[in-house]
């Protein structure tokens, strides 16, 4: 198993600096996911959370 080490990585929308620990890498891995985050989680939930409110409500 690959050792993971905490790496800093800045934000592509705010430009700060936040740590990707090494649990995330770990989890990133055990998910399948190769591509490391390009955002910190506050700008990640204002995206999501913009990204929500741009999909149509279904109606049932």
């Amino acid at each position: 198993m690959q050792e993971f080490q905490d790496k800093t990585i800045t934000c592509v929308d705010c430009g700060q600096d936040f740590v990707f620990t090494a649990g995330e890498q770990a989890f990133y891995q055990e998910k399948g996911f190769t591509n490391e985050p390009k955002r910190c989680k506050a700008c990640r939930e204002k995206k999501k959370a913009a990204h929500q409110n741009e999909q149509p409500k279904e109606e049932k």
